[in-house]
């Protein structure tokens, strides 16, 4: 295998975790929206956005507000 196949197969490796945490992150955002937990200590807790953790709470079908 070349540095290279190492390198692009070490990528897609990478990838695919984050692909998994951001659907673990997101899950949990959900979770914390339906318990209650305010948007402001969402947005303070993740480092996301406003916008994103609305995105992310109404594709869920939660009203995050």
């Amino acid at each position: 295998m070349t540095e290279l196949e190492k390198a692009a197969e070490a990528y897609t490796a990478a990838k695919t975790a984050m692909d998994a945490a951001r659907d673990v992150l997101a899950d949990e955002i959900v979770k914390a929206a339906r318990s209650g937990m305010r948007q402001s200590e969402i947005v303070k807790t993740t480092g996301y956005t406003r916008e994103t953790v609305r995105r992310i709470c109404r594709a869920a079908g939660v009203d995050s507000d």
